[in-house]
């Protein structure tokens, strides 16, 4: 995983994560990787992860079930969308309508665009 110095890392990881859970990889109530694990993995210090899987159930994306590991929460996949979405709309979005109003482009012409990447990237043949 490469890390962007302009946000943290277990921000980072945590967004690692909910694409996980968004893409379906790790369904609801199903166990993810251990905290060592997920750590070797990215090649980050253990202590960063127990931060992410903090912040994530506080979240009410992940639960832990003490003595077991961390699994998805049964409600994860939606409370991940609200998350993203909020992170989008307030961190990225701006970004993106700054660059329309300078370009002076218009909204409809990323339509196509947008469905070309889902069909070459998420849709199956």
């Amino acid at each position: 995983m490469q890390f962007r110095e302009s946000r943290a890392i277990y921000l980072q990881i945590a967004d690692f994560i909910c694409e996980h859970i968004l893409l379906k990889k790790w369904k609801p109530d199903e166990r993810i990787p251990a905290v060592r694990e997920l750590a070797v993995q990215l090649e980050v210090n253990p202590n960063t992860v127990m931060r992410t899987y903090e912040f994530l159930q506080g979240q009410n994306i992940i639960q832990n079930q003490r003595g077991i590991g961390y699994f998805v929460s049964s409600d994860g996949v939606k409370h991940a969308t609200e998350y993203r979405k909020t992170e989008f709309i307030e961190k990225e979005l701006p970004a993106i309508f700054r660059n329309i109003y300078l370009l002076d482009m218009d909204v409809d012409e990323l339509k196509p665009q947008y469905e070309k990447f889902k069909k070459q990237n998420y849709e199956k043949e």
